[in-house]
């Protein structure tokens, strides 16, 4: 099945990132491409005759053509004076809003953390109305997804007031090995079975990585600790136990607040490694179906059956976990609401702590492309229905929305929500979209980030190839050395 192309032309460079975001949120079953005067020749004069959409910007405003339709619009008669990029926003969505009639529930928000904005305001001391206002007129914000954006910057304030950011850190550990690799997925992972004689020198590299972090920061507070993958559960008992082992001998966990290992894959999991991580104080695990509907299980390539998912989970709490997380995804593959009910349906009888609800976001690396070219996006249905159905079952189990992200390319522009029963919050998961607290990563592919007292924040990213990370542990250390060569208790 054909894609269709929806060119954008660009009069300049400037904003390409964010007219390219707000076109495919409106024109979501197009590929978009945006061109400007400094895309290559050759590219120009094979897409220059396909514009739909032509932007033209000037000083004191801009020009949207649609077709043999003109937009103007003036900078100066902007009602709100926040600058030239946000009006510009604010009129590519007024002109795409009348193009198509649709209104999208996040407005011209084309960033990942929408509750930064209302963290932010809740900070100077904004009242809820004054915020509402601001996320309704300066970004067309539909006023439920602006209440539930204040609603959740509230609840994460207060469950981070123990968190010490400039005193403290948390620690990721990546395992990039997984049963398999599942549709949708466009993360560093490689499959355990070819893989499997790499594993213990992986185990090795990370624990001389761990080394360097004990060293360094052995005056910093540890407040959490997430080990993620990839699927961490693909190690084999002995390695999780020696992986743990490590970690705890080296790091003060007497300050932790949350230990979570993301177990993931039902296929992966095995009493004898829950009980592995149970002995170690594990606090929070996940058990992750996506989906209790077997047909989409396997198009996805999900090797764990619903009655292994099943199976998992009550191993774990008979091993004695009470966190328990469960990940779904909303618009997988020919899925409706009805199957998005059976499958909440599901997950409220298994009573688990801790729900996180994603809208299914198409990556560019993921084998999604090549199945959405081959069968339609319109097989991917993702509504306000299927939203509301999952936090209905959410709001059944005693759970309130604590967390929240969006990326680009969401199914049905939504986003993605951690839900949880009072206590059972997961705070690294808040930690890692605020952006508040310095985050040390460890492992392939895995991506440190400091946090500086005025909020400035640098990155340092781990090789992704397990083989050349492996190789190249002492440089990976080093890279933290430089990341973090400013007095370390600044």
């Amino acid at each position: 099945m054909e894609i269709t192309m929806k060119v954008v032309k660009l009069s300049h460079p400037n904003y390409e990132y964010d007219v390219h975001s707000l076109v495919k949120a409106f024109y979501a079953e197009d590929q978009v491409t945006v061109i400007t005067p400094e895309t290559k020749p050759e590219k120009l004069a094979e897409l220059e005759p396909q514009v739909s959409l032509e932007i033209e910007l000037a000083e004191t405003g801009a020009k949207i053509r649609v077709g043999e339709e003109d937009f103007l619009w003036d900078a100066e008669t902007e009602p709100i004076a926040d600058g030239y990029k946000n009006g510009l926003k604010r009129f590519l969505y007024r002109t795409l809003s009348k193009v198509t009639g649709q209104e999208l529930p996040w407005g011209n928000l084309t960033g990942i953390r929408p509750t930064k904005i209302a963290y932010g305001m809740l900070d100077e001391g904004r009242s809820d109305a004054e915020i509402l206002e601001f996320m309704e007129q300066s970004h067309y914000v539909s006023e439920e997804k602006a209440l539930l954006g204040i609603d959740i910057a509230k609840r994460e304030r207060d469950l981070l007031k123990e968190i010490h950011y400039e005193g403290g850190y948390s620690l990721y550990i990546g395992i990039p090995f997984c049963p398999t690799t599942c549709l949708y997925c466009s993360f560093t992972s490689y499959p355990i079975a070819a893989f499997r004689r790499q594993v213990d020198a992986y185990v090795d590299a990370v624990i001389k990585e761990m080394d360097y972090v004990a060293e360094n920061f052995k005056d910093k507070v540890l407040d959490t600790v997430y080990i993620g993958g990839g699927t961490p559960t693909t190690l084999e008992p002995e390695q999780l136990d020696r992986l743990i082992t490590a970690l705890k001998s080296k790091f003060d966990f007497s300050t932790v607040k949350e230990f979570t290992v993301e177990a993931g894959r039902a296929d992966s999991i095995t009493r004898e490694k829950l009980e592995v991580l149970h002995r170690h104080q594990v606090s929070r695990i996940s058990v992750n179906p996506q989906t209790m509907k077997q047909e989409t299980l396997d198009i996805i390539g999900r090797k764990a059956s619903v009655e292994q998912v099943l199976t998992a989970y009550r191993l774990a709490r008979e091993v004695g976990f009470d966190n328990i997380n469960m990940d779904l995804i909303l618009g997988l593959p020919g899925e409706l609401e009805a199957d998005v009910q059976r499958t909440i349906e599901k997950i409220v009888e298994l009573a688990p702590d801790s729900l996180t609800v994603h809208s299914l976001a198409i990556k560019r690396a993921s084998r999604l492309n090549q199945w959405i070219q081959e069968n339609g996006v319109s097989m991917l249905h993702n509504t306000d229905e299927t939203m509301k159905i999952a936090a209905a079952g959410a709001e059944k189990l005693g759970m309130k929305p604590y967390y929240l992200y969006r990326q680009k390319n969401m199914s049905g522009n939504f986003e993605n929500t951690g839900y949880a029963r009072p206590g059972k919050y997961g705070l690294y998961n808040i930690l890692i979209m605020e952006e508040k607290q310095t985050i040390v990563a460890l492992g392939a592919g895995s991506i440190t980030k400091r946090v500086f007292p005025d909020g400035r924040i640098e990155r340092c990213d781990n090789v992704k190839d397990v083989g050349l990370y492996i190789e190249k542990i002492d440089e990976m250390i080093e890279r933290k050395q430089q990341l973090f060569s400013e007095e370390i208790k600044s």
